[in-house]
């Protein structure tokens, strides 16, 4: 009786209409449900600041990689395994007797001593080699074969970094061996552990490490396969055998546990 004078005087609904309100609030949760899925994802997804993957290409080579953004990239020097800093990353250029051999600089500063001395990372001793620089101003990617850091152009010597290696040459397939022989590329046809870094058209960087030996050209070929979708512009090999190194929160890969001086790490895991 009280609910049948409530429906008249308050305009509630009658029995019959039940069904059909329940449903309609059904959907309207599901909608909302849909909506909050489909709403574009933050850079970095599963609130991490990088993808994990393991690729094993045609030729058998299994690539360990990490694909993140350049702002998320700082050199570091260290003097340990990578895998036990509290860093994710992996390992960078050459280095011997813990002079590094390849230019890691930031914003002008090499990272260990000043500009010009021999092993702060200044140089790209012997020759010049393929350096990986990211400018901040142009939010671009490079490889500039380059002796020393006087010499890598951008817009603001206060506003990138440069991590020397050797280069890839991933635009000049018929010049690359030529190139990464001019460069003094360390045991070139021989199986080693490789490490490396690319990029693609869009900006995102590949920290790639393998853990079985493999010669540089194998390594290469894997990249180009496996890494980027086909969109990959170019990058630099980097220190390998025992300094192939990496720490993600999926994989360690130790090397051969030696030390090495100096890595790509990650500003946010």
């Amino acid at each position: 009786m009280v609910a049948h004078m409530l429906r008249k005087v308050a305009g509630w609904p009658a029995r019959s209409h039940y069904p059909m309100l329940a449903a309609a609030f059904l959907l309207g949760n599901l909608i909302a449900v849909i909506y909050s899925v489909m709403q574009p994802s933050s850079t970095f997804p599963l609130r991490q600041h990088y993808t994990y993957q393991e690729t094993v290409a045609s030729n058998g080579v299994k690539l360990y990689s990490i694909q993140t953004v350049p702002d998320n990239i700082v050199l570091k020097p260290i003097t340990s395994n990578v895998s036990v800093t509290p860093d994710f990353g992996i390992n960078g250029g050459f280095f011997w007797n813990g002079d590094l051999l390849s230019i890691a600089v930031i914003n002008d500063q090499p990272l260990k001593g000043e500009q010009d001395d021999y092993g702060s990372g200044w140089y790209n001793i012997d020759y010049p080699k393929g350096t990986l620089i990211w400018d901040e101003i142009t939010r671009q990617f490079s490889v500039q074969v380059v002796q020393d850091a006087h010499q890598i152009k951008v817009t603001d010597r206060q506003h990138y970094w440069a991590q020397g290696g050797v280069s890839m040459s991933l635009g000049h397939d018929d010049q690359w061996v030529h190139q990464a022989l001019a460069e003094d590329m360390p045991a070139f046809d021989e199986p080693r552990l490789r490490s490396g870094a690319v990029y693609d058209d869009r900006q995102n960087l590949w920290l790639i490490v393998t853990d079985k030996p493999c010669t540089v050209e194998q390594f290469r070929t894997a990249i180009v396969e496996k890494i980027g979708k086909h969109r990959l512009v170019d990058g630099i090999f980097l220190d390998g055998d025992g300094s192939s190194q990496m720490n993600t929160a999926q994989k360690v890969l130790k090397g051969d546990s030696r030390e090495v001086y100096q890595m790509l790490a990650l500003k946010r895991k």
